[in-house]
């Protein structure tokens, strides 16, 4: 089994910045595809980012633009820069890494 853990949540300013880490307690993280999701209340899980194992990445179109995703396998770690933050983007944050496993999620809201 692998466990991932989400930081890096909180409350920001529109138009204002934040960085979310996804860390994984296994030593093969490399192989995974990793993937951020986010759910905002009364609304179905929505896939945000992705970074394969070989590093080619996609974005959903309402970050693109806005959102940048990597990763440091030798930190077991996948990031998520998100910049011009929108209300809309308040949403509970989670990763996975392909294989059927979930992070608890980090709380993002973006509000004045």
């Amino acid at each position: 089994q692998v466990q991932l853990v989400e930081s890096g949540g909180g409350l920001v300013q529109p138009g204002g910045s934040l960085t979310l880490s996804c860390t994984a307690s296994r030593d093969i993280f490399a192989i995974y595809d990793m993937g951020w999701y986010r759910q905002a209340p009364g609304k179905e899980r929505e896939f945000i980012a992705e970074i394969r194992s070989t590093k080619i990445t996609s974005y959903a179109d309402s970050v693109k633009g806005r959102f940048t995703v990597s990763r440091d396998n030798a930190k077991n770690t996948m990031y998520l820069q998100m910049n011009n933050l929108k209300p809309e983007d308040t949403a509970i944050y989670t990763c996975n890494n392909g294989r059927g496993a979930w992070g608890q999620g980090t709380q993002v809201t973006v509000s004045s």
